[in-house]
């Protein structure tokens, strides 16, 4: 294949697609439709990789690693091996992530470089249906894909001063560790830094409005997160409104509608992510929006001819993964390929909280909206049985909903590592597996995807290491 090059004509350029975003999505596009023959340029005003790995997924998981090494020092006892903690050195945990990030970052730019993607450096505006503008600079596209991400959400009259009141991205840089901190908001990434910084020592209360900690996850992994949090002593309150907060002498207090305020060395505001395409000239070119939102239809096609969008500025899962296909989607629509369109649905989801959380398809409740609750049935594997998990010390469960007399319609675990295990469960709600079809097949022993056989197998009618 030659190397894709773009049109000229006069002192004007025309790419076959102007990718406005570098991050997970957006660079996805690039990388596939380069591949593909198609030339490229990608406005990025920041750095390659976006918010997920220079802000989010990359370093808070680097974070939660540190933290498991931290827990696994303190417990070294269990198992036989004497160490001591001796404490967490805040400089050398953020020397350790940025240096994870700083590889995978110049991994990724000599990628880009490598497959002959044009990279325009600067502020992207579009302006037109085939063009976005950079800084005075206009770049042509015969197609253009928005892929501008998300940036993180407070609440109305919650201002953010990066002391004392921080979102995710302040977190990730702290110079020292808080001895007490509230976390607002009990959904993915309020769970992952009290879990992290709960192994770090920190004093931490969640507060969540919903009635239970990660609401958007099955009923019952809920109330197993919160009895695991319970025991490694992370507070939470559920249920419960933000009031307010107000600075201190040393800290924040923070109000409560019920009236209880809480006092802390500082308060993490993580209420979700918002799409990022204020300002940059969607609505003026004639997208269609919603709240920021671009909508499309199922082949991410705006309502504007040759405009598509991708990742979190699209409705749906806010997932770094899920911009990653999409981006590649697109790419491959452009070129003629007709790929299927993404299920949402067979997106996997990771919470990487210790224990983990890690599920695909639908909840045991959203089976029963679908087709009613005597269509539905599901079945709970204790990871008590799990001779892997007994040995990590770990407790969890497999949790399988299936339609009655037909394939299994959601797959939902918890317990330790359990994030590595999501890609069979993918594969089996993708492909409408039936329980009696998974428990034909043979799954390594002694490993924590054991249980997934087991639990398939139990549902199949057939336990052995669980009471039918």
């Amino acid at each position: 294949m030659t190397d894709p090059a773009p049109a000229t004509s006069g002192e004007a350029t025309t790419y076959d697609i102007v990718v406005l975003g570098g991050g997970s999505g957006g660079y996805a596009c690039a990388l596939r439709a380069a591949e593909l023959g198609l030339s490229v340029a990608l406005v990025e005003e920041g750095k390659l990789g976006g918010t997920c790995l220079h802000r989010g997924c990359i370093p808070t998981k680097a974070l939660l690693h540190a933290g498991e090494v931290a827990d696994a020092t303190r417990e070294s006892a269990q198992f036989g091996v004497q160490a001591t903690f001796d404490g967490i050195d805040i400089a050398a945990v953020n020397a350790y992530k940025d240096g994870v990030v700083g590889r995978l970052f110049k991994g990724l730019t000599g990628l880009i470089k490598s497959r002959k993607i044009t990279v325009v450096t600067g502020h992207g505006r579009l302006v037109a249906p085939n063009a976005v503008d950079v800084d005075g600079q206009r770049v042509e596209g015969r197609h253009v894909v928005l892929a501008s991400g998300s940036y993180s959400r407070s609440l109305p009259g919650l201002e953010i001063d990066g002391e004392r009141v921080i979102t995710s991205e302040h977190a990730l840089d702290l110079q020292r560790l808080p001895t007490s901190a509230v976390v607002l908001g009990g959904g993915v990434i309020g769970v992952e830094f009290a879990s992290a910084w709960r192994s770090f020592g920190v004093e931490v209360t969640i507060v969540e409005a919903l009635p239970r900690l990660v609401p958007a996850e099955d009923e019952e992994v809920s109330k197993a997160l919160e009895r695991a949090f319970r025991k490694r002593g992370i507070a939470f309150k559920t249920g419960v409104r933000f009031a307010g907060v107000e600075p201190t002498d040393d800290g924040v207090r923070v109000s409560l509608e019920s009236g209880d305020p809480i006092d802390a060395d500082l308060l993490l505001v993580a209420v979700g992510r918002g799409p990022s395409t204020a300002d940059l000239g969607y609505e003026e070119v004639g997208i269609t929006m919603d709240r920021g939102f671009v909508l499309t239809d199922e082949r991410l096609r705006t309502n504007v001819e040759g405009v598509f969008a991708v990742g979190d500025i699209v409705p749906g899962l806010q997932l770094a993964h899920r911009g990653f296909g999409q981006g590649i989607f697109v790419a491959e629509e452009i070129a003629g390929l007709a790929p299927v369109p993404i299920d949402e649905l067979g997106i996997p989801r990771v919470t990487y909280c210790e224990p983990e959380i890690s599920s695909v398809g639908l909840t045991e409740a959203q089976a029963q909206e679908v087709y009613g609750a005597d269509a539905v049935g599901s079945l709970t594997y204790d990871l008590a049985g799990n001779g892997k998990s007994q040995i990590l010390r770990t407790q969890g469960f497999v949790k399988l909903v299936r339609q009655k007399d037909g394939p299994v319609v959601g797959v939902h675990i918890i317990g330790s590592r359990v994030s590595e295990q999501v890609g069979e469960a993918q594969l089996i709600y993708n492909w409408e597996a039936y329980p009696e079809e998974v428990a034909q097949l043979v799954h390594a022993h002694p490993t924590q995807n054991e249980a997934m056989g087991e639990a398939f197998l139990a549902l199949a009618g057939k336990p052995l290491h669980t009471h039918g």
